[in-house]
């Protein structure tokens, strides 16, 4: 255990180290950040706006709510995979040569590669946890309306999508053993994650083809889970103090993906947390498995 604790604590060090790796892997959040800065707010403004009944109003602090919630909502589903990638301290091992020295230490081949998954889960939840900080201070100055139960249904679904997208980075690292390799996967990550989870835009101004394909995606569902709970509490004080119809925050949910559809049939809460639990069980046995023939294989030689 203490082998498996220092080795956990290394790989934490090595990434917070290294300021540039650090930068890198919130690239993609800076990058929502400065497009939700220049226009994406105004677009989401004026499509709520054009729901509205003709004579209702939203006021400004309702509005700007709903729009950072939106935007850390898309924030964190995409950290939650691009920043694991960037975490990956088993594929930097293998690309500096660090490993075989690991493997002719006595250290056991299982604990060495359990370390890297716990690091990587520590790492990537450490840096989803700031943004999630810093999206509760920005709401709390333009427009504060979560519950209590919203911010734990917050924390659980963190908790949830980061061991989703850290256990997905450790089983691709089995593949990746050079810089070039890596660099190729972390790019193509960070541009079609974003896209493919809804986090650059609605999923239901997606055509219906690929609202189908990305249904079957676990990582919508874990957007999902983000929007929904970032999006209740203001919708629910739209209803009961600015008098928006129900039947108009019912369209703005669904419109703003505050509710899973899978080939047009809605998905419930409970669902949709089942469907992220079931993939990182499935990623789990994966990463065990090439863990175990990773293992048997360094001992054959």
């Amino acid at each position: 255990m203490k082998k498996l604790l220092y080795l956990v604590k290394r790989n934490v060090k090595i990434y917070f180290k290294d300021k540039m790796l650090f930068f890198i892997s919130l690239i993609t959040p800076l990058i929502l950040l400065v497009l939700f800065m220049t226009f994406l707010r105004e677009v989401y403004e004026d499509s709520i706006i054009s729901m509205l009944p003709e004579g209702v109003t939203l006021s400004k602090s309702s509005l700007n709510s709903f729009t950072g919630g939106w935007l850390f909502s898309s924030i964190l589903a995409v950290s939650c995979i691009t920043v694991s990638f960037c975490t990956n301290i088993y594929v930097m091992d293998k690309i500096n040569h660090t490993l075989p020295d690991f493997y002719v230490s006595p250290v056991k081949k299982s604990i060495l590669l359990t370390s890297y998954a716990i690091g990587n889960f520590i790492t990537t939840f450490i840096v989803c946890f700031i943004v999630f900080l810093i999206s509760l201070i920005y709401l709390s100055i333009v427009g504060f309306y979560m519950s209590i139960l919203d911010i734990l249904g917050l924390l659980l679904s963190l908790i949830i999508c980061v061991a989703s997208g850290s256990l997905f980075s450790s089983v691709i690292g089995f593949f990746i053993s050079t810089q070039s390799a890596m660099s190729a996967v972390s790019t193509l990550v960070s541009s079609m994650y974003g896209f493919i989870c809804g986090a650059y835009m609605p999923i239901s101004q997606f055509g219906v083809g690929m609202q189908y394909f990305v249904s079957l995606l676990p990582g919508t569902y874990a957007t999902v889970l983000f929007r929904h709970y970032y999006m209740n509490g203001v919708l629910n004080h739209m209803n009961k103090y600015d008098n928006i119809p129900n039947e108009v925050i019912e369209v703005i949910e669904k419109n703003f993906d505050g509710k899973m559809m899978f080939f047009k049939i809605e998905v419930p809460l409970f669902g949709t947390f089942l469907v992220v639990i079931i993939s990182v069980i499935i990623l789990f046995v994966i990463y065990i498995l090439l863990a175990n023939h990773k293992v048997r294989s360094k001992n054959n030689k």
